[in-house]
């Protein structure tokens, strides 16, 4: 399993330079081309740069045959080391620039591209985010992205660089030493196809070498994972025999990878020494006929050595740049999918919180084989108080979601105000709905912060209003630090109380016409849940509120209840009529409750 996952992840990582896959890096271009400008200058100077630079060889075997008496444009040769310096100090200060603006050319647009990738993220329906990891989508903002950067701050000027010192450099040579040069064109690039074809058989092994080390890794991670299972079996010995055997197998393939990288080093001395002993002689030879200086030779040696990196250099460009165009399919994955319905045109236009379901049917996109809800159908009156009983799963909290539109129906109609959930613009939906949860997950900030999600740039008087109609300000006000308390990643320097009674502050600022309590008392002491409680009566004042009931002793003040069985309506009433039915749904509900308390 992991070596499947492994191979999948190196498919995953590289993609063929081909003009499909090119063309999906092109895509990204788009957030580049806003900054064209300093892009073509950073292009510009990295020519200059490169040009530049390889002037120096030329110069310096000019100071080789100047020193041995031989006639230059200058016959001095501190002239011509003042020269050299001179032709590294433009080509840092070309340098400089190439390196500054492709750095500002990339901070830029991948600030654009994390920007608009985020932007849609929190735009996706939730079918989206169901068939993904959290983990996955946040490697793609962090580290897809920063491979983007990557990429065009260093790899794209780097690989510019190499070609031009490559084909400038041995343009150069072939037209000052022909003879030289052709000899070299001959002999190295069959030393360079036979040390790609033998690394790519390493690379072969050191991947299985790594494939073996993940599956030994997976051991430890299900172990660790279920440490008190293997404790109760006394499996201590057992799973160290088994991580043992993954270990055995990773030194196995690493030692024989080993032995052919050895082998494999050892012929790249000998054969690359061996060709660079081979053009020396040669070059060698032509100094003493006479038809090549020294100083030719010295800045045909400075040549190669750059031309030799060029090449070194473009086999990690390649692999870079593979990496960028898996990067740049992932990102423009997420920016090419289609978003929820549009927000535009919000007007905050109140409405009475009227709701009726009919003839709903829904399966979730994940599971289109099992039908949630069945032909549920009811009514709920403005300013009505219902309730939602049932087992876990019988599809309480579906309702929610689907009221909210955070999924599409299948089948039927939900009507808000008489008025279809479709027709409705999302955000002003949305505006209108306020939740409070069983499990509050507030934002790392402040309280102020989190109690004015509800209502971006509330007053203090609006928060702390709110907080005192939530019996929040009476622990709010004890602070050191007031509404500018810090709650901690998810809330956790608050307790159980205190969170939800920042949430129901949150959802009085809101004012929503249509409330969901999803039994926001059901893990609170005694004194919490007074307090909360009695919030709660508050903000339920004059509103419709749907309770989703866990413990049925809190819906007896409600309406109606609608009980739900395996996605259907199977009973519907109040409290006292529901439980007075022997053989009801609902009356066994209640006595199982009972019973177990």
């Amino acid at each position: 399993m992991a070596k499947k996952r492994g191979n999948a992840l190196e498919e995953h990582e590289k993609r063929k330079l081909n003009k499909q896959n090119l063309g999906k890096l092109k895509g990204i271009f788009r957030f580049v081309w806003p900054y064209r400008a300093n892009f073509f200058w950073g292009m510009l100077f990295l020519l200059m740069s490169s040009l530049t630079l390889l002037t120096f060889p030329f110069v310096a075997g000019k100071l080789i045959d100047t020193a041995s008496g031989k006639e230059w444009l200058l016959n001095d040769i501190n002239s011509i080391a003042l020269v050299l310096l001179g032709i590294l100090l433009v080509q840092s200060v070309f340098s400089f620039f190439r390196v500054w603006l492709f750095a500002k050319v990339s901070e830029s647009s991948m600030r654009d591209i994390r920007t608009a990738l985020y932007a849609k993220l929190v735009q996706l329906p939730m079918t989206f985010f169901d068939k993904r990891r959290t983990g996955e989508l946040i490697s793609r903002i962090t580290s897809d992205v920063s491979l983007l950067q990557d990429t065009f701050s260093v790899t794209l000027a780097e690989l510019f660089r190499q070609i031009i010192t490559l084909l400038a450099g041995v343009g150069f040579l072939i037209v000052t030493t022909p003879k030289l040069t052709l000899f070299m064109l001959a002999t190295f690039p069959v030393l360079i196809i036979l040390a790609m074809v033998f690394g790519r058989f390493i690379r072969k092994l050191s991947k299985q070498t790594q494939d073996e080390l993940a599956a030994a890794n997976v051991i430890v991670e299900e172990t660790l994972h279920s440490i008190m299972t293997v404790k109760s079996f006394t499996g201590e010995d057992y799973e160290s025999n088994r991580y043992k055997r993954g270990l055995d197998r990773v030194v196995q393939i690493a030692m024989k990878a080993a032995g052919y990288r050895g082998a494999f080093i050892s012929f790249i001395i000998f054969a690359l020494f061996g060709g660079i002993v081979a053009v020396m002689w040669y070059g060698a030879s032509l100094v003493a006929s006479g038809e090549m200086s020294v100083g030719d030779l010295v800045s045909f040696v400075l040549y190669t050595t750059f031309i030799g990196g060029s090449i070194a250099g473009l086999g990690d460009i390649y692999g870079q740049i593979q990496k960028a165009i898996g990067s740049s399919e992932r990102v423009l994955e997420i920016l090419d999918e289609a978003p929820e319905a549009s927000t535009a045109d919000y007007q905050a236009t109140p409405i009475s919180g009227e709701i009726s379901f009919q003839n709903v049917k829904f399966q979730y996109p994940t599971r289109p084989e099992v039908d949630v809800l069945k032909n549920v159908t009811f009514h709920i009156g403005a300013g009505d108080k219902v309730a939602l009983a049932g087992h876990s799963g019988a599809g309480k909290s579906t309702i929610i979601q689907l009221l909210l539109r955070l999924y599409e129906l299948n089948h039927g109609s939900i009507l808000v105000d008489g008025k279809p959930l479709e027709k409705w613009n999302l955000k002003q939906l949305r505006r209108n709905i306020g939740i409070v949860p069983q499990e509050v997950l507030l934002f790392g900030g402040s309280i102020r912060e989190n109690i004015a999600y509800a209502k971006p740039g509330a007053s203090d008087e609006e928060i702390i209003a709110a907080a005192k109609k939530a019996n929040a300000w009476q622990f709010i006000s004890k602070f050191p630090e007031g509404l500018d308390t810090k709650v901690g990643e998810r809330g956790v320097k608050l307790s159980g109380g205190q969170r939800q009674r920042v949430a129901i502050a949150r959802a009085i600022l809101k004012d929503p016409a249509i409330l969901v309590l999803d039994e926001a008392t059901s893990s609170l002491d005694a004194e919490s849940e007074a307090l909360v409680q009695e919030a709660l009566d508050k903000l339920m004042k004059d509103r419709t509120t749907i309770i989703i009931a866990h413990r049925l002793a809190t819906i007896r003040k409600v309406d109606r209840i609608y009980v739900l069985k395996e996605g259907e309506i199977v009973e519907q009433g109040s409290h006292d009529t529901l439980a007075k039915k022997s053989e009801g749904f609902y009356a066994n509900l209640v006595r199982l409750q009972f019973a177990d308390t």
